[in-house]
């Protein structure tokens, strides 16, 4: 994950097995799941059809090839496309519609996407085609196996897609690629043109016949391989979160016992109690802890940033997973229009709609925004010695000569102030396209791009307060904390200077506590001591 100021944002966390590029991922079918994703986006796994697919693609072609000879128009087999579907084409037009409907597609404009979510939306469009629905030919879905497994990938831009009838111009773009046309990236980076980087990988560039173009094109792909990213990054963020929360509690001295069990099975949602049983668990053992459990302490209830924190970050796990199973519905789909149904009929539908797709997309930026937000607090609340319970204004060696970390705080507040502004849905948004034929469309495109800036800017968010909390509880001592707290205070200083003292250049420290949160460092510090967490 880069700079929250760029729209190029490349998440890398490698908290789970991390697949080699030796791995292959088998593409048949049935769906795909979100691991075998994020294996072949992120970590550049080698991809094959299954021979159950292939005897389905062959299948279904031969049911368009029949039609392709029948005087009945039939839409995108014989017909123009969108608000031209009225049109019938003739035979021999039909290779030239073909091209001309993927190169007028590929219309894109802006900043490059991610080399993952390029290398998703690809996997993605070859899973449906790999169902049979789709009626494309062998060849062409083994061009996009062979691409993947080379590295090749399409450039794609920010803009385009409206998320209905799919992800066009994007998937235009890779479909692109496939006919040996437009620019492309190998796989260490280097700009080319796809039939250079086609020739020297012994890939035949593909002419498209009649039916390809649409089957190439009229998916969700790109919109839902950047949820199964987003899916997988936060699951893995909420774990840390309630890392950080469980930090912050001990060293603002407060109490674990609002996180007993029996107290959040009053409220029985699964992510609280799971949220809940984490945090008691860092905080195990702490005499930090056990420093304040007297009658002398007068404190009745923590700030709600503490006490509260396993609603919040509870209600933010539940969300996710409502969005993993929105995920896996879809990575279950076959979305096309036309599509080849099992018994032979070729059909028109709506399914290439996005909207389950952008609705769960934008409900995730929201669970972003709230968690960085408490979060915020959090540290904030470290900083203020009106709240802070005996620790130096700002955490801060001489304060006044110091400022400690004043302005992390202004770093947190200011891409909080952004996640905030994220968190504005996109999917209410509709602008009628081709001439009012496409008249309401999903915004799922627009959805994901910016949850993947929020997703970003959330675990940056966290480690500035994994990195305030790592600075309050040493200044504790002597007491010491919780086990599982100095673990993850050893693997902070692994990254970065987490350690008291004078002013010193704080953006390194900044980036190398993200470091540590996006690369698993937190958490495979924390569940060393703990176990695995929930």
């Amino acid at each position: 994950m880069n700079e929250l100021a760029s729209t190029t944002v490349a998440t890398a966390t490698t908290a789970t097995t991390v697949a080699s590029a030796a791995t292959v991922v088998t593409v048949g079918t049935g769906p795909l799941s979100i691991a075998d994703v994020v294996a072949v986006a992120r970590h550049g796994a080698r991809v094959e059809l299954s021979d159950e697919a292939e005897s389905e693609i062959a299948r279904s072609r031969s049911v368009v090839e029949a039609l392709a000879d029948d005087t009945v128009a039939h839409y995108g087999v014989s017909t123009g496309f969108g608000a031209l579907a009225t049109r019938h084409i003739p035979t021999a037009l039909r290779a030239q519609l073909q091209r001309s409907l993927v190169r007028s597609h590929s219309a894109g404009s802006g900043p490059e996407v991610e080399r993952e979510v390029v290398r998703a939306l690809m996997l993605l469009r070859l899973s449906t085609l790999a169902t049979g629905r789709t009626g494309v030919r062998l060849e062409t879905a083994r061009a996009y196996a062979a691409l993947l497994s080379a590295g090749i990938t399409p450039v794609v831009h920010e803009f385009g897609s409206l998320g209905c009838s799919g992800d066009l111009a994007p998937l235009s773009h890779c479909a692109l690629a496939v006919m040996g046309e437009g620019p492309v990236r190998l796989a260490d980076g280097t700009l080319t043109d796809a039939a250079t980087a086609l020739r020297d990988h012994g890939i035949e560039p593909v002419v498209l016949a009649e039916k390809e173009g649409l089957a190439l094109i009229n998916g969700t792909d790109g919109m839902l391989g950047m949820l199964a990213l987003a899916v997988h990054d936060l699951r893995h963020l909420l774990k840390v979160a309630d890392v950080s929360a469980a930090m912050s509690v001990e060293g603002l001295l407060g109490t674990d016992d609002v996180f007993a069990a029996d107290l959040q099975a009053l409220r029985p949602h699964p992510g609280q109690a799971a949220s809940a049983a984490n945090i008691l668990a860092v905080m195990a053992n702490s005499p930090i802890r056990e420093s304040h459990r007297t009658e002398e302490c007068t404190r009745v209830q923590d700030a709600y940033s503490l006490r509260c924190a396993p609603q919040v970050h509870g209600g933010a796990r539940d969300t996710v997973e409502h969005a993993a199973r929105v995920a896996d519905a879809e990575l279950a789909s076959a979305v096309d229009n036309p599509v080849v149904t099992p018994d032979g009929r070729v059909e028109s539908n709506g399914n290439f709609h996005g909207a389950p797709v952008a609705y769960v997309l934008d409900f995730l930026a929201i669970v972003a925004a709230d968690v960085a937000s408490m979060a915020e607090r959090r540290t904030d609340r470290f900083l203020d010695q009106a709240r802070n319970h005996g620790l130096p204004p700002f955490l801060a060696d001489d304060p006044g000569v110091d400022s400690g970390l004043m302005i992390a705080q202004y770093t947190q507040a200011a891409m909080v102030s952004e996640l905030k502004r994220l968190a504005v849905p996109a999917s209410v948004d509709s602008i009628p396209s081709s001439a009012m034929q496409e008249d309401h469309v999903s915004m799922g495109w627009s959805g994901a791009r910016k949850l993947r800036r929020s997703v970003d800017a959330l675990g940056r968010v966290l480690a500035i307060e994994l990195l305030t909390a790592a600075r309050g509880i040493q200044l504790r001592a002597p007491l010491e904390p919780a086990p599982a707290t100095g673990a993850v205070i050893a693997a902070l200083h692994k990254r970065t200077n987490v350690a008291p003292g004078p002013d010193r250049f704080l953006a390194p420290d900044i980036e190398g506590a993200y470091a540590a949160v996006d690369g698993g460092d937190v958490l495979a510090a924390a569940e060393a001591v703990t176990g695995p967490l929930r």
